[in-house]
């Protein structure tokens, strides 16, 4: 699998943040914890902070990246904390996980980085990988960006500001939040943060 531009920038910044020691959660990953438990899909995982925090709380964990650098990474922890992680390398782009096989689903900071069509395609199948019951977490840029370096001369996409509210119509919103961050030259990254529960009861 030939690592795309998105994938290769985020490798140089792996690799930045391991030489730092740069591993707490994010502010996204932060909001996102205290909702996971039972089996976790983490896509999207990067080098795994958010997997390897749940995992410490209890959960089962699937994280998939696009960076061998960052599963490899993940991997090792894994197996040296003895922490119920399956991590691999997989094309998010198109990849299709299991129907309702989890109790929540994260996305954070992923579904940007693909053609607009190919991310709301991939947030349907993040959705369907709920269970009845169960939650899914998802953080993308929104429209109001103006620093786009990170994606290059590849497609990406910038949700509306009520993109996420929308998809997730009909679910129960359990917290909701947009925030703007600095950025070089004087730019910013605006970010949607969505946490629902499915409809239903799970098994």
């Amino acid at each position: 699998m030939e690592p795309s531009a998105s994938v290769r920038f985020f490798d140089t910044q792996f690799e930045r943040q391991l030489a730092a020691g740069e591993l707490q959660l994010n502010p996204f990953e932060q909001a996102a914890l205290p909702f996971l438990q039972g089996h976790v899909l983490d896509c999207g995982c990067g080098l795994g902070n958010l997997a390897l925090a749940a995992a410490q709380r209890g959960c089962t964990v699937v994280a998939l990246d696009g960076s061998a650098a960052a599963i490899a990474h993940l991997q090792a922890l894994a197996v040296a904390h003895r922490l119920p992680i399956t991590a691999a390398r997989a094309d998010l782009r198109d990849h299709v996980p299991p129907r309702e096989a989890f109790d929540a689903v994260v996305s954070i900071g992923l579904l940007m980085f693909f053609a607009c069509t190919d991310a709301r395609r991939q947030l349907s199948r993040l959705q369907a990988a709920v269970r009845p019951g169960g939650v899914a977490a998802v953080n993308v840029l929104i429209e109001g960006t103006t620093y786009l370096d990170m994606f290059g001369a590849e497609a990406h996409c910038l949700f509306g500001r009520d993109g996420l509210r929308q998809a997730f119509d009909g679910w129960t919103l359990l917290h909701d939040a947009e925030q703007d961050f600095a950025a070089p030259r004087g730019l910013v990254k605006r970010f949607s943060t969505l946490i629902a529960r499915r409809p239903g009861r799970s098994a």
